[in-house]
């Protein structure tokens, strides 16, 4: 099992940042690699951003590519989403999640967390 936290949601103004964090404990982090998703209300889980277990890959939604970044820090079992110049259409219930790479890349994941809330204002 592994169990993953995120942290970092909040209500920012068009055009500003937020990081969100993810912590993960339980099982080795190192094996999975992992990824962010966001969800609204009445509407699919959509895949954000993904990074393998080493950080050197890295893919990104179209719609957020060139504005968020996905990295992670292996011995401190975090991972991180930079986001930059949000938009209000990225307001959305953010999750972390672990898997397998092509697992992850497709948008599903074997472990998820709780959720932080992202809202963006005019």
């Amino acid at each position: 099992q592994v169990q993953l936290v995120e942290s970092g949601g909040g209500l920012v103004q068009a055009g500003g940042s937020l990081r969100l964090s993810c912590v993960a404990s339980g099982r080795t982090f190192l094996g999975y690699a992992m990824g962010w998703f966001r969800q609204a209300p009445g509407e699919e889980r959509e895949f954000v951003a993904a990074i393998n277990w080493s950080g050197g890959i890295t893919d990104y939604v179209e719609s957020v590519k060139g504005r968020l970044t996905n990295y992670r820090e292996n011995a401190k079992n975090m991972v991180y989403l930079q986001m930059n110049s949000l938009k209000p259409e990225d307001k959305d219930v953010y999750y972390c999640g672990a898997g397998r790479n092509a697992q992850v890349l497709a948008g599903d994941s074997d472990y998820w967390g709780q959720g932080t809330q992202v809202t963006v204002s005019l």
